[in-house]
């Protein structure tokens, strides 16, 4: 059933519109980890304060806090009806490499029905969804909505997440609901419409080695000195077994295996494991934990990750130095039943036992998020399964996701809600990555989506 929203997100004009309000909020560098553009996580906070406000949101409010500010709004005025916390982040990843980027990463390029940005998919474009949803619903029935509705848009979600964690955590009041939609997830496939129900937990640490007091000339000490890069591939090299397994004593103990529904599910999922290498991955082979399907170790099974090795000299030409320290960017995900606390003390506790002759460790915890699982009998997972049927005609997949997003663990910690994960990013959208991008046809299809679930959520 057609209703007047979903008219008006299909009309043309209305969708060129969205389309271009996309691009200016994406030209927009909100990198929120490095502090140059403090002022421009600032400016994209502001754009989509101005936004909200604009359609007809009430409370409009941007909320500083120790790091990047939460925006905040409201509507509820829909007595005896559902009330939704929106969330999503408006900070983006850094853009490097940038040589690998076919058009600027700040100037959204549209090409073969995508748009390219950093930011596209993850989140901008995605939250993004939420506000021209809202606005098609206040625009076509008098400047009001279905259900009752709170947003909160964070800019720090691509460093951890914890200013939004510490003002969920004080304010249950304010931010009371009968559930989250967060939109900060992928389709399992293309023109598959999916319900993400689990997400991996993360713990992200540093690995420092200190050998020398000061940097030290290779040829006069070589042989005499330590070397914490060494040091760091020793540490590195008893972390995991050739097989992909953690090492670390206990770190398995909790880990909690999927039901055999779920897993004859993922069975049945249209998954290609030699597309998914060659497309995807673009290695020469998988590897990971044998015994186990690409979706368990993904989804379902704790990893650990080595992501940079910063330290020493990286310049052009040769400079001849044993670095007096080397600093290791090492993060693990966690899975249900495992705790986060519990699994970075028996990491810190092991990557300490393994300190080589002369080298001093120091492990420095950075962020940390526990995992989710949703189940999949409450009324709004109904809900959004039915919005989605009716905009892709195809029925609903649930499946997890091997990514972490915090926020929805600390929701179901401290307001005591479930989230419903709906996402229409694709998986070969390069999050993270050089030429990130998202399919125009699913921004679309994405906002219709929004509509008809909030028009249930009212029903």
């Amino acid at each position: 059933m057609s209703t007047g929203a979903v008219e008006f997100v299909q009309d043309k004009k209305n969708q060129q519109r969205f389309l271009n309000e996309l691009k200016d909020l994406l030209r927009i560098p909100s990198v929120s980890t490095l502090p140059q553009h403090k002022k421009d996580v600032i400016q994209a906070a502001q754009f989509l304060a101005d936004e909200l406000k604009r359609i007809g949101m009430e409370n409009v409010q941007i909320i500083p806090t120790a790091g990047h500010p939460l925006v905040y709004c409201d509507w509820l005025h829909a007595a005896n009806k559902p009330t939704v916390l929106m969330y999503g982040h408006y900070d983006v990843q850094p853009p490097d490499p940038l040589d690998e980027w076919k058009t600027p990463p700040f100037e959204p390029t549209e090409r073969d029905g995508n748009i390219y940005a950093r930011g596209a998919v993850d989140d901008k474009g995605q939250m993004y969804m939420h506000v021209k949803a809202l606005e098609a619903l206040l625009q076509t029935d008098a400047g009001k909505l279905p259900a009752n509705v709170k947003v909160l848009l964070e800019g720090e979600e691509e460093i951890g997440g914890e200013s939004i964690a510490k003002f969920v955590k004080e304010n249950p009041g304010k931010l009371r609901a009968d559930f989250a939609l967060v939109s900060d997830t992928e389709m399992f496939a293309p023109e598959l419409p999916t319900l993400n129900v689990g997400l991996r937990g993360l713990i992200y640490t540093e690995l420092e080695a200190t050998g020398a007091k000061i940097d030290l000339h290779s040829g006069m000490y070589g042989g005499a000195a330590p070397n914490p890069f060494f040091a760091l591939a020793q540490v590195i090299s008893k972390l995991k077994d050739d097989n992909g397994k953690i090492l670390i004593p206990h770190f398995y103990d909790r880990v909690k295996r999927p039901s055999e529904d779920e897993l004859t599910a993922w069975k049945a999922l249209p998954f290609n494991e030699e597309e998914y290498r060659k497309n995807e991955v673009g290695s020469k082979e998988l590897t990971g934990e044998p015994g186990f399907s690409v979706q368990e170790r993904t989804w379902a099974r704790p990893t650990l990750e080595v992501h940079g090795m910063p330290g020493g000299f990286v310049g052009a030409g040769a400079k001849t130095v044993i670095p007096a320290k080397a600093i290791a960017k090492i993060s693990m995900r966690i899975v249900p039943d495992m705790k986060p606390e519990e699994a970075f003390e028996q990491y810190k506790n092991y990557v300490l036992s393994l300190a080589p002759k002369g080298i001093s460790l120091k492990v420095t915890l950075l962020s940390m998020g526990e995992p989710s699982i949703i189940p999949t009998d409450n009324p709004y997972i109904k809900a959004a399964t039915a919005a989605m049927k009716e905009v892709f005609n195809k029925d609903t997949v649930f499946i997890r996701s091997g990514g972490s997003i915090p926020i929805v663990a600390e929701f179901h910690k401290h307001l005591k809600i479930p989230s419903v994960m709906m996402g229409f990013g694709l998986p070969d959208d390069n999050l993270h990555a050089p030429n990130e991008k998202f399919h125009i046809a699913n921004f679309y299809r994405g906002i219709e989506s929004i509509v008809r679930f909030v028009e249930k959520l009212g029903q």
